[in-house]
């Protein structure tokens, strides 16, 4: 007789039903995705083959849309099929020809790419990616022109499991972007071979951060307390643009000692890292008691709280600005362990984006 009571054998089933539910949607779309991507490979061929190569691919395309449509139903129009044709040559055309290919969706192959070499787009010529995400993820992906960044995204979305809305929501936020600029060229290589490394504090922090999905630019004026509660109530969100690895831990967590109470607005553990991670909010301009402050906040954690096998704390202040000369003088050169950035209430351009990272990147005003 088996000891399992009955909760325990409904569960320890629903649980294998739901791992064996979940294989099956990936198996299906992996399965979808290497289908495209091999129709796509066949309509290419195909129009390399055509005397007319701008009427020949817009009538083929025609055709074999009426008659897939007719057999197998919706999802093979001719939109679909030049995104499957445009899937093909985005994860399959060595890198060294991209200057050379000039294509995007929704146009016919252009004079250039007729040139192309038949050899450089093979049967035999295996795909650049295990396809490990959904269709609708790859549509997203191949809208992406800088390929190490296409790449990065790509690996990110797989490790964190991402939806296509988050997979839209970190792009919207310029991830790539805000990570690669605290970089160097070996490094932003890195970032689109193996997606973020965090191996150290600093691989933790973004400057700035992103805080758009509290809803707070309606708001002309909030308090550090409304500030905290949109991001408690909405910490999925949150745990989201601090990166991986992070878990919520205190809310006004108290420390005191010579009957001194202080108040750490957030904090939290990274499980990478191994360390206690502080957030402080501030409303407004930074100040140097501020990071006195988390300073101090930092140092105690890691001489009165964090264990003997854990890394020293992380203190990091959220702020609407911040003077750069400020900080490089207020914390010691060798400093590792307590950071300030800025955070962003709504998601501006991507250009504006750039622009705000580039004016303060390293630079002393």
């Amino acid at each position: 007789m088996s000891n399992l009571q009955p909760n325990d054998l409904f569960q320890n089933i629903s649980a294998l039903l739901d791992n064996a539910r979940k294989k099956m949607i990936v198996a299906v779309n992996q399965t979808m995705v290497i289908t495209y991507f091999e129709i796509g490979r066949m309509i290419v061929e195909d129009e390399q083959n055509g005397e007319n190569r701008a009427e020949y691919g817009k009538a083929l395309l025609e055709d074999l849309s009426t008659h897939l449509m007719e057999k197998f139903g919706k999802g093979f129009s001719v939109t679909n099929l030049k995104q499957m044709r445009q899937f093909y040559l985005s994860y399959s055309i060595p890198q060294t020809l991209s200057a050379e290919v000039k294509f995007s969706i929704g146009q016919t192959l252009s004079d250039e790419f007729q040139n192309v070499n038949k050899e450089n787009i093979s049967k035999e010529q295996s795909p650049a990616t295990n396809f490990n995400l959904s269709w609708s993820h790859y549509l997203k992906l191949m809208r992406i022109k800088d390929v190490n960044e296409r790449k990065f995204y790509e690996i990110e979305s797989f490790k964190n499991n991402w939806s296509l809305r988050e997979l839209q929501r970190q792009y919207d936020s310029a991830l790539y972007a805000r990570l690669s600029l605290s970089k160097n060229k070996e490094e932003v290589i890195q970032l689109s071979e193996k997606g973020q490394i965090v191996e150290k504090p600093k691989d933790l922090i973004k400057d700035p951060y992103v805080l758009e999905f509290l809803g707070l630019s309606e708001k002309p004026n909030y308090s550090e307390n409304e500030l905290e509660t949109e991001l408690i109530d909405k910490l999925e969100h949150f745990l989201l643009e601090l990166g991986t690895g992070f878990t919520f831990v205190a809310r006004q967590k108290r420390i005191t000692f010579d009957e001194k109470h202080f108040k750490i607005d957030l904090v939290f553990y990274n499980r990478i890292l191994k360390c206690f991670v502080l957030i402080d909010l501030k409303i407004g301009e930074l100040k140097h008691q501020d990071l006195g402050q988390m300073q101090m906040y930092v140092n105690f954690y890691d001489r009165e709280v964090k264990l003997n096998d854990e890394n020293k704390t992380i203190g990091i202040i959220l702020c609407q600005d911040k003077s750069e000369a400020l900080v490089k003088y207020t914390l010691p050169e060798d400093n590792e362990h307590v950071f300030a950035s800025k955070y962003l209430t709504i998601l501006p351009s991507k250009e504006d984006f750039i622009n705000i990272l580039n004016s303060d990147n390293g630079k002393i005003s």
